[in-house]
């Protein structure tokens, strides 16, 4: 079976267990709907559903650019600067410290409830993965690599650029795919809080109202909408890291 269609067969699969979940539980509809029913819901209010899954998805892309772009920027400060890094390492241990969920109601007293908290949610999520990878791959650069490249009179811009930077891309790629799982959480949890839009607002909305199949639906669109995202990301990767292929035969496609 090739690589593209093993996902369609795991969703067919889950599918046939919820129905038949369904049927042999005979749980009532307002607590577990069939797949029939959020079918239903997803084709008769695809138009509203877009609406929301658009909103949703333009919070978790500009959270992944500033997230991914903030990390990047406090990795390459804490690697080339040793003051920066005694406080700035600090800042990193606290945002993990901290739960996120407990900020969220900060975030949307300081922002209001547009598109600003849900952001910055999905930043402060992201932020922390990608500079702790990246930082990592800057650090575990190969020495005999550096020294070479002292022993021939690179500079230390050229070390970063033609050494260190190619050397820590792995790492940071395989931050940057963390970043992008966890990424619709903060959004989510932003809508969930204070909004008048997006996947989260829905589910909270149709939840309130008892229409379980609708908060499905919602559900199962924002689980989509991750997978693709992880999967898009995963693909740019590849293509931009080629001299990192795979050594697990396994994964390579058939």
């Amino acid at each position: 079976m090739t690589a593209a269609g093993r996902p369609l067969v795991i969703l067919l699969g889950l599918l046939v267990l919820w129905q038949l979940a369904v049927w042999l539980s005979d749980i009532p509809p307002f607590l577990l709907p069939g797949p029939g029913a959020v079918l239903e819901v997803l084709w008769t209010r695809y138009e509203t559903l877009a609406g929301h899954t658009l909103i949703t998805v333009g919070e978790i892309l500009l959270g992944l650019v500033f997230g991914t772009a903030l990390g990047a920027t406090s990795a390459l400060v804490m690697a080339y600067f040793r003051p920066a890094r005694a406080w700035l390492m600090p800042v990193l241990v606290v945002s993990q410290a901290v739960p996120v969920f407990a900020l969220a109601p900060v975030l949307v007293l300081w922002f209001g409830y547009g598109l600003a908290p849900k952001v910055a949610m999905a930043t402060l999520i992201i932020y922390f993965p990608v500079t702790a990878a990246f930082h990592d791959g800057l650090r575990r650069t190969e020495p005999g690599w550096l020294d070479l490249a002292q022993t021939m009179g690179a500079s230390r811009w050229s070390q970063l650029r033609r050494v260190r930077l190619p050397a820590a891309m792995p790492a940071f790629a395989s931050g940057l795919r963390v970043a992008a799982a966890v990424a619709p959480i903060g959004a989510v949890v932003g809508e969930w809080v204070g909004s008048s839009a997006g996947l989260g607002y829905y589910m909270l909305l149709m939840n309130g109202r008892v229409q379980t199949a609708a908060m499905f639906a919602a559900l199962f669109i924002l689980a989509l909408v991750a997978v693709v995202l992880y999967f898009a990301i995963d693909i740019l990767l590849r293509l931009a890291l080629p001299w990192q292929p795979d050594s697990d035969p396994s994964l390579k496609p058939e």
